[in-house]
């Protein structure tokens, strides 16, 4: 049977998914809106929704508290 293309993911999977750590997709649940949805203790998560809150730039208002990135001269 093949796996089900639309299934709930876990904090480790959708971190794993985006390369960030576990850690960090929990600063971005608490403090940027990070589309995500709570069974019992567990965070769940479903790609489509993640893709689209990354295209619209969640990810990147994450990046800094300014909203923007530093160059590599700091600027």
């Amino acid at each position: 049977m093949a796996e089900i293309e639309d299934r709930w993911l876990s904090v480790d999977e959708i971190g794993k998914y985006l390369g960030v750590s576990s850690d960090t997709v929990y600063r971005w649940i608490d403090k940027h809106n990070m589309p995500a949805h709570r069974m019992g203790r567990l965070w769940k998560f479903k790609r489509d929704q993640v893709d689209a809150w990354v295209e619209a730039g969640g990810a990147n208002m994450a990046g800094s508290s300014s909203g923007r990135q530093k160059d590599s001269t700091g600027n």
